[in-house]
């Protein structure tokens, strides 16, 4: 007689059966799912990592054309003001070079006048050398006229002229102007007061005295001691003796004028009446 245990038994076996076989066959499963996941993150990862190269290589690129544009523009900024400095520069030589083309016209109409008076050079020196001698002449006759006052020094003054002219090696431009020179000296003789010391000679004996002249007007002398009071006789070419009482503190206040020892005042002087023609 079959045990009323055993169906039980055997649906029970069975069941753990169909259970170990669920389970070998879940867990067979499950790995085929946790497999085909990593190999589809697999497939799925070698893509994106492509993507990021490509990104990444497509940045590089960016940056580098991106320095290249800018070093382009630097580039052109920089020739733009150089270009900018240039034409600065050529209007400046522009305005430049008409001021020297306005000097050169200048330079050119001065040098024609100068070839014009160079030409004139040989005639004009030709014709200033015998004027020059005359001059010097004329000068010589006239201080031999004139009164008898720094005589050593004008003839020395005379001689010095008349080596001058003789002398080849000097122009006649220079010569010219010494002549002029001793022609103002004679000129301003004219037009001072003037006092000095010199030896005379008063009655056939020689004096030192203070000479006294007012220009050409007049020309007194008056010894050391102040007794003796003289004249020059322009006419009589020699010194007279004057009248002490009436010139000799005029003439001594004079000579104390001329040396700046005295204010200007006035002088009592002898003065020769001029002679008229007949």
């Amino acid at each position: 007689m079959r045990s009323p245990l055993l169906p039980i038994a055997m649906n029970t076996f069975e069941d753990g059966l169909m259970a170990k076989r669920f389970s070998r066959h879940q867990k067979s499963s499950l790995l085929l799912a946790i497999g085909l996941c990593a190999s589809t993150s697999v497939m799925a990862a070698a893509p994106l990592d492509k993507v990021v190269d490509e990104g990444m290589t497509k940045a590089d690129s960016a940056r580098e054309s991106q320095a290249r544009i800018d070093a382009m523009v630097d580039s052109q900024q920089a020739k733009l003001i150089t270009y900018r400095a240039l034409l600065k520069q050529i209007e400046g030589l522009e305005h430049y070079n008409q001021q020297l083309e306005t000097q050169i016209k200048g330079q050119e109409a001065l040098i024609e006048r100068f070839d014009g008076s160079i030409a004139q050079v040989a005639k004009i020196e030709r014709q200033m050398l015998p004027l020059v001698t005359r001059m010097a002449e004329s000068l010589e006759a006239y201080v031999n006229l004139d009164l008898p006052f720094h005589e050593v020094e004008r003839r020395e003054r005379l001689a010095f002229i008349d080596e001058t002219i003789s002398k080849a090696d000097i122009n006649v431009a220079e010569k010219f102007r010494q002549v002029l020179e001793a022609y103002q000296v004679e000129n301003e003789y004219g037009r001072k007061i003037d006092a000095y010391q010199d030896i005379i000679d008063i009655d056939g004996q020689p004096q030192e005295v203070d000479v006294l002249r007012f220009g050409r007007i007049a020309m007194v002398a008056q010894t050391k001691d102040t007794t003796t009071t003289a004249a020059w006789n322009h006419q009589a070419q020699r010194w007279d003796v004057i009248d002490a009482g009436t010139y000799r503190n005029s003439v001594r206040n004079g000579i104390r004028m001329a040396r700046k020892q005295a204010s200007i005042d006035m002088v009592t002087l002898p003065i020769s009446a001029p002679e008229v023609a007949q």
